[in-house]
């Protein structure tokens, strides 16, 4: 497994120091993401579930009709619509029609209430957890939540500035690449190897994990 410094170097060399720099997303401290409304961390959570298999800026360009239709995303408020407001909703024209992530949506609302009940907050709840354990927080995301499996979780954490590195093909490439794993990393097992291998790189340059992945990502072709 190679040293970071050789990684990023390698990054530099590709892009830039200055295009690096500006492809790193920022990371919110704990204070931070206890500061952020339940409502807000929902709104994101079901964008995210809308967004994936479809291009971002169309789901982005509807969100407003979402958050209208969704009562800006008040948990208690859609955990309250019936069955039949979710089924009407297909009528609606300014949101996406998936049947499928409208429901997500309302099953979920009941959820983050659990969630809100036993850990005080979602901000809390993401607050906690420590990040040199983060592939367990995707894991228990995807428990918790309906469609939020494969990169749902991850992806969501990096919208709300959780510290989190995704397994996009390039990050996998990279891994392969830097003898960091081999292969793909599909199931849990594997995926805690992936998480020492960051883990070893975040105590050698005391880098957050989503810093890592970016550089990790654009240091190969």
């Amino acid at each position: 497994m190679a040293g970071f410094e050789r990684i990023r170097k390698a990054a530099v060399k590709r892009h830039g120091d200055k295009d690096l720099l500006a492809r790193l997303p920022e990371i919110k401290t704990k204070p931070a993401l206890r500061k952020v409304r339940d409502d807000r961390y929902f709104s994101l959570m079901s964008q995210r579930i809308f967004r994936a298999g479809l291009k971002h800026s169309v789901v982005d360009a509807k969100w407003p009709a979402f958050e209208k239709v969704f009562h800006r995303f008040d948990p208690r408020a859609v955990r309250a619509m019936s069955d039949e407001d979710i089924e009407r909703l297909l009528q609606d024209a300014r949101i996406i029609r998936h049947l499928g992530k409208l429901r997500a949506v309302h099953a979920n609302a009941a959820s983050l209430l659990d969630l809100i009940a036993e850990r005080g907050s979602f901000g809390a709840y993401l607050a906690d957890w420590p990040a040199s354990e983060i592939v367990s927080l995707w894991a228990d995301i995807a428990r918790r939540f309906a469609q939020m499996g494969g990169n749902s979780a991850p992806r969501f954490l990096r919208m709300v500035g959780k510290d989190s590195f995704i397994l996009t093909p390039a990050v996998v490439k990279a891994l392969n690449h830097w003898g960091a794993f081999a292969g793909e990393p599909k199931n849990k097992a594997a995926r805690n190897a992936v998480q020492a291998a960051f883990n070893r790189w975040a105590e050698e340059t005391g880098l957050p994990l989503a810093h890592l992945s970016m550089i990790l990502a654009a240091s190969t072709d």
